[in-house]
């Protein structure tokens, strides 16, 4: 890469193969995804908003199930194998999906939807969670500042060309089709995390002992160990998770009472359930399109300048003054620029910032706790915004009312994305105090004494 590329995209040479193979992995993660989303969002919708609501509760519910399960695999196996069996798994249950779909047709009906549309909430946390766990035990957290962006534009890339191979392949090959090629994508992730992990460092040179834009030394075969609830339990022992956690349920309150007021406008263009699949559709593209310009040109050097706790903000500001203009002006055209603003600031700006937060965490909270946050608790922020939305609803309140509950919430939020990005600077030189020690051996060092008494694990 030309020098004068490596300044504008903040990357350095050593780093240019990683960052392309980390977003390469994503666009896969992302590809595998979008192809089906459109078609999930209109099955949901086949049984009523107020099922839809309902759903929320049904992910939460299995996300909790599911977290012991994948807790124990962090448990026994090395990280590569562990993610891996993830990835496996969900890619076998796309093949049992396209057997019931092209064995027998005749069971798909609204009941068969509202399992997919679960189904693919779940898969779509757990693949993605698993793919920034694995970026934040593999880059620095001065690393993650500058690169995560970057990372993050092969994944939008890859949500802009599943919907267009979708609409391209849809009709030669039938819908059920489209599950096979998401299963190909998953095990083409797979295959470039093995890749990506094994180009870690796994000693760590004279010259790079005390840099502290190092990537981290991990022993690939070492296994993280520790119960399978251990990462549930690590939330609540520690404020720095718990910030972390109301984080996202935050976030996930603010973009449910999005996703719900676009339902209800987009259910009231009609009942045709293609038009409605091409609504989202289009939706989704123009928020994809203005999430690549942003992770392009904005986040790496943002977040590098700015600090993690002013990017954080971002978000939270975004959401206050797009729920006041929506109670303004009430129309699809002002939800469709506010939800892809609010997408875009989310995906290009908050994602990856929120995702350097776990660099400075151990090895355990990386992978368990981040499983816990972005599924279980992530899935109950839905729950409790797809409720609070509805209650609204249903006492006549509209928009207006929407309104006068994510304001003020908006600002909660703002101040603890300032209070956590300085948590995660306080943490970051413990961290960067005890490296010669955390970096050897399974990495199960936790440099979170001062914030979480007691959650030093070694």
């Amino acid at each position: 890469m030309p020098a004068y590329l490596q300044q504008f995209f903040n990357v350095r040479r050593s780093e240019v193969l990683s960052v392309f193979l980390a977003g390469l992995f994503f666009f896969c993660v992302l590809t595998a995804l979008m192809l089906l989303r459109p078609a999930r969002e209109a099955l949901g919708l086949q049984g009523g908003i107020e099922a839809v609501r309902w759903l929320f509760v049904g992910t939460a519910v299995i996300t909790l199930l599911v977290n012991p399960f994948f807790g124990l695999l962090v448990s026994r196996l090395p990280r590569l194998y562990f993610i891996s069996a993830t990835y496996g798994f969900f890619g076998l249950s796309l093949i049992v999906f396209y057997m019931l779909m092209t064995v027998t047709p005749d069971v798909i009906g609204v009941t068969t939807g509202q399992v997919f549309y679960v189904w693919f909430s779940v898969f779509n946390l757990f693949v993605t969670m698993v793919f920034w766990a694995l970026m934040a035990d593999r880059f620095s957290l001065e690393q993650g500042k500058r690169l995560f962006g970057m990372i993050a534009v092969g994944g939008t890339c890859g949500a802009i060309f599943g919907p267009w191979l979708a609409s391209m392949l849809a009709d030669p090959l039938g819908t059920p089709a489209l599950l096979l090629i998401s299963t190909a994508f998953l095990g083409l992730a797979v295959v470039i995390a093995w890749i990506l992990a094994w180009q870690q460092p796994h000693r760590r040179s004279p010259d790079l002992a005390s840099d502290p834009e190092a990537p981290p030394v991990v022993d690939e075969h070492a296994v993280i160990g520790g119960s399978a609830w251990e990462g549930f339990k690590a939330v609540f022992r520690s404020r720095y998770l718990m910030g972390i956690a109301a984080y996202a349920v935050i976030l996930a309150i603010m973009a449910t009472f999005l996703y719900f007021t676009r339902l209800q406008m987009v259910a009231e263009l009609g009942d045709d359930l293609d038009y409605r699949t091409t609504v989202f559709a289009r939706i989704d593209l123009i928020t994809q399109v203005a999430t690549l310009i942003m992770q392009a040109l904005i986040a790496g050097h943002l977040m590098h300048r700015l600090g993690v706790h002013i990017t954080l903000a971002l978000l939270p500001i975004t959401a206050a003054l797009g729920f006041i203009g929506l109670a303004v002006v009430g129309s699809l055209a002002a939800l469709i620029v506010f939800e892809a603003v609010f997408r875009a600031v989310q995906r290009a700006i908050q994602r990856p910032a929120r995702e350097t937060l776990y660099t400075v965490t151990s090895r355990e909270d990386k992978y368990k706790s981040k499983a816990f946050i972005d599924t279980f608790v992530y899935r109950g922020g839905d729950v409790v915004g797809a409720q609070v939305e509805g209650l609204l609803g249903r006492l006549g309140m509209g928009l207006a009312g929407v309104a006068s509950v994510a304001v003020p919430l908006a600002l909660v939020w703002a101040g603890l994305a300032l209070w956590l990005g300085r948590s995660q600077q306080k943490l970051a030189g413990q961290h960067l105090g005890d490296q010669p020690a955390a970096n050897g051996g399974d990495g199960h060092a936790s440099p979170e004494s001062s914030l979480s008494p007691g959650t030093g694990r070694g």
